[in-house]
């Protein structure tokens, strides 16, 4: 399973591409304003930290503006670059195109199945369903995932389904049992997932047995 980090922040990253487990970073025009920076700067910098995917979205509604700024976005930013388009239908008609180009695409927002069907179908080379904004209506945004893994098996699809959204370990979890291609996740969550009361009390037993060797001159 490819693991995502999901932000602009470049520290964050840092921290995250020396545990040597980073396959890749999403960014969206949310994070680009949360870091302050300028986007194509700050995108740049982020593509020399990661060497995997690195997910930047177009701003345009209407597919001629998403063609144009994605051409632009991978003439001007490094190659590992990929262009993320929501899924509309102006969307999809710019994923095919950019698709005829070999650009590779992240389709954002993807909240059934049959939409991410349709964006597979279009030439995605990743589909992005959001798990936690479905639970926030109520609904259990696993449900989706596992939809689509259904239908993936079924039609032998090559898109990779990326997991978006992820609020807390358990979605990880979920995904991974579900046979998610990617999940893409804060830096929290990583080191939520790296964390366990038992790691700490067997390093602090290992730890405190070996000062007492050091002690009796042992070591």
């Amino acid at each position: 399973m490819e693991f995502f980090l999901d932000t602009a922040d470049v520290d964050e990253i840092r921290e995250i591409a020396a545990w040597g487990i980073l396959d890749g970073v999403t960014t969206n025009p949310s994070l680009i304003k949360k870091s302050g920076r300028d986007f194509k700067e700050v995108v740049r910098e982020i593509a020399g930290i990661c060497s995997g995917p690195i997910s930047a979205e177009v701003t345009a509604m209407d597919t001629e503006g998403m063609i144009a700024q994605g051409l632009a976005l991978k003439a001007e930013l490094p190659d590992n670059v990929i262009i993320k388009i929501p899924c509309t239908a102006e969307g999809l008609a710019a994923t095919k195109v950019l698709n005829q180009a070999a650009i590779d695409t992240n389709v954002t927002l993807v909240f059934s199945a049959a939409q991410a069907l349709m964006a597979a179908k279009a030439g995605a080379t990743y589909v992005s369903p959001f798990i936690g904004r479905i639970d926030d209506t109520g609904h259990d945004g696993m449900n989706l995932i596992a939809e689509i893994m259904e239908v993936w098996a079924r039609y032998d699809i090559s898109t990779k389904v990326l997991a978006a959204s992820i609020r807390h370990p358990t979605h990880v979890l979920q995904c991974i049992q579900l046979g998610a291609h990617t999940a893409t996740m804060p830096a929290k969550i990583f080191r939520q997932l790296m964390k366990h009361p038992l790691t700490d009390k067997g390093l602090e037993g290992f730890m405190k047995d070996w000062a007492a060797v050091e002690a009796a001159g042992n070591a």
